[in-house]
């Protein structure tokens, strides 16, 4: 828990560290969370080799290699924060480094370019590199707004969220855990089994984020639409947090997306989400300013609390 003077500081270190990611972007050279990812695809190599991955009890053994690859990074990060006058500067760049703001901004505006110049090969390539689906069957305008609407979350509101309940431990630890299930956490024959523990762990660290950023979307778009699209679609979407996130997502956008889609050859229908008129390449940057300003009114609203805070304790 934090004292009120950690409160005072919380919202100035997450300004800092949101324009410290605005303005530098994620390293271009040794990212923490690249390294991290190379560290989790070799232990599962190591541990969930091709003669044990129809193994029910691979559970286990994904639970105890997904402790072993978050808690010490943890621990350690947790240690570095705690150092007197370094433990702020520590918790800022631990927010920095877990934040995906200008890295989305970045991945989706590389669509809506490509697309603008007519070029749906290049628009198809730049898309399949922030959604699991094949490239040559991605229809990139909804597959790139619906991972801006999804990984707003993901990668931005809900790395905010443990940062102000824990501090740069919390951030870091929320991607962790959201790096793990997003290579380990597929209803494949390699993952099913293994992967199960990162899974369980995303939803339940993800559960409070993901309303707070429907809520969010749906206050800052089309509201009465959100809200309804979120009571009746995210119900019917697998992921018990992307459903609500993408449901009032895209009723907060007005339009339709869905449907659809094609994961390593095989064509899943999904259900509906939103409504109104199909996507245009216009809806990338909307989507995009959605969370944009949805970061803006979390950093005001905490420096309030914070405020609020301060004076009763004054």
């Amino acid at each position: 828990m934090f004292s009120y003077s950690d409160y005072l500081t919380l919202p100035l270190s997450a300004c800092l560290a949101v324009a410290l990611d605005f303005v530098l972007g994620e390293p271009k050279r040794f990212h923490p969370l690249v390294g991290f990812g190379w560290l989790a695809s070799a232990i599962e190599r190591q541990l969930n080799s091709t003669n044990r991955q129809a193994l029910s009890h691979q559970r286990i053994v994904g639970f105890i290699a997904l402790n072993l690859l978050i808690v010490p990074f943890i621990y350690l990060a947790k240690s570095l924060s705690q150092i007197p006058t370094f433990g702020l500067i520590i918790d800022t760049l631990l927010l920095y480094f877990a934040l995906g703001h200008k890295s989305l901004h970045d991945h989706a505006r590389a669509v809506s370019n490509a697309l603008n110049k007519q070029d749906l090969f290049g628009a198809k390539t730049a898309a399949s590199y922030i959604v699991s689906r094949d490239a040559a069957a991605i229809d990139p305008i909804p597959a790139t707004i619906e991972s801006v609407l999804e990984n707003g979350n993901d990668s931005v509101f809900g790395t905010l969220f443990w940062f102000f309940i824990a501090g740069g431990t919390g951030a870091l630890a929320f991607r962790l855990i959201n790096t793990m299930d997003a290579m380990w956490g597929y209803k494949t024959h390699r993952h099913y089994y293994f992967g199960w523990a990162a899974a369980r762990l995303d939803d339940v660290a993800g559960y409070i984020p993901a309303r707070l950023t429907a809520l969010t979307y749906a206050l800052l778009g089309h509201t009465r639409i959100a809200l309804r699209c979120w009571r009746q679609q995210a119900p019917l979407w697998k992921s018990p947090n992307a459903g609500p996130v993408m449901a009032s997502g895209a009723g907060a956008l007005r339009i339709s997306l869905g449907g659809s889609a094609c994961y390593q050859g095989q064509w899943h229908e999904r259900p509906a989400l939103g409504e109104g008129e199909p996507p245009m390449i216009a809806h990338i940057e909307q989507a995009l300013t959605l969370v944009r300003h949805g970061v803006f009114s979390w950093l005001l609203l905490i420096l309030l609390i914070s405020v609020a805070i301060g004076w009763h304790y004054a």
